[in-house]
């Protein structure tokens, strides 16, 4: 592109807006030019790690659940981008689904920093003063499960028992599969890790769920009469990976902080961890069209 036409370009740009054009040009004379360090915002996210102990292991156990929510983020983005008002096309959804089952990935090997990048008795003992937070309460965990599917399919057979015949989207909240994490469901008595968790964020859960009703990316994937066997593979691994696998690898690695010869701790959020880790007990799946009856049935089990 020539210097004239590029400059007929700029003009047209801030016209069509009802502004002047030179008044922009005269403002990048001004302009300092961009660094990578104020672009990227290095100094302030290398100043976002606080620890509460002088175990200098904290800070990596910190800046590896920064580093989890940044790519949840990623994942949140592309979930985003698949369940807007447009139907996607069955090659954004191969791509895009790629995209997810990728970042997955990145979640599911990066627990090696968790297992193996940290002082075995340091992080016994630091762990201790981070009661009750827990990372349970990663809300966008949940913000992708509300974006994937239908909330239905993020409830477990018990909780699916307790449903009404027609139930609202709050009646499915009360019945979710997280729940289970937190709440005696005998004596209704709450966890302090899921009181903080709901009060801070149910409301905007539901309201989610409400908005994206019908346009989850299960819902996109129905209208596929017909979907290609690329798809089906690509989505039945991001399926796969972030329900069974992923799970599974946190549940390992739970097992190697909390379970000693001697003794088993509890989670910093005081749940049933060995339980409620385990996809067989969550029973979460994003697509259950796309299994057949005995991959949902033993869902997990095989890796007990």
């Amino acid at each position: 592109m020539s210097n004239h036409d590029l400059f007929s370009e700029i003009e047209k740009k801030y016209t069509a807006l009802g502004e002047n054009p030179e008044i922009y040009l005269q403002g990048l004379l001004q302009a300092k030019p961009i660094s990578y360090w104020d672009y990227i915002e290095v100094d302030s996210l290398l100043s976002l790690q606080r620890p509460r102990t002088n175990f200098k292991d904290e800070e990596i156990f910190i800046m590896y659940h920064q580093i989890i929510e940044l790519t949840l983020k990623l994942m949140i983005l592309e979930l985003k981008q698949l369940t807007g008002d447009n139907q996607p096309t069955e090659k954004d959804l191969i791509e895009r689904s790629s995209r997810l089952r990728r970042y997955t990935q990145m979640l599911m090997t990066s627990f090696d920093v968790m297992k193996y990048g940290m002082s075995y008795d340091d992080y016994r003992t630091f762990r201790t003063t981070l009661a009750p937070a827990s990372g349970f309460q990663s809300a966008q965990f949940r913000i992708i499960e509300i974006y994937a599917t239908p909330i239905i399919n993020l409830i477990n057979e018990k909780g699916k028992s307790r449903l009404s015949n027609t139930p609202t989207i709050e009646e499915c909240f009360e019945n979710i599969y997280w729940k289970d994490a937190g709440l005696n469901r005998k004596t209704g008595k709450k966890s302090l890790t899921l009181s903080m968790f709901e009060d801070k964020y149910l409301d905007q859960f539901i309201k989610l769920a409400k908005n994206i009703e019908g346009k989850t990316l299960a819902d996109k994937i129905d209208q596929f009469p017909n979907p290609s066997p690329e798809l089906i593979n690509a989505l039945r691994d991001f399926d796969y990976f972030y329900n069974v696998e992923w799970p599974l690898i946190h549940l390992k690695t739970a097992e190697h902080y909390l379970e000693s010869k001697t003794e088993t701790k509890a989670a910093t959020g005081g749940s049933d961890w060995k339980k409620y880790l385990h996809p067989k007990y969550q029973q979460r799946k994003f697509f259950p069209k796309l299994w057949k009856d005995e991959d949902m049935i033993n869902w997990g089990e095989s890796k007990l």
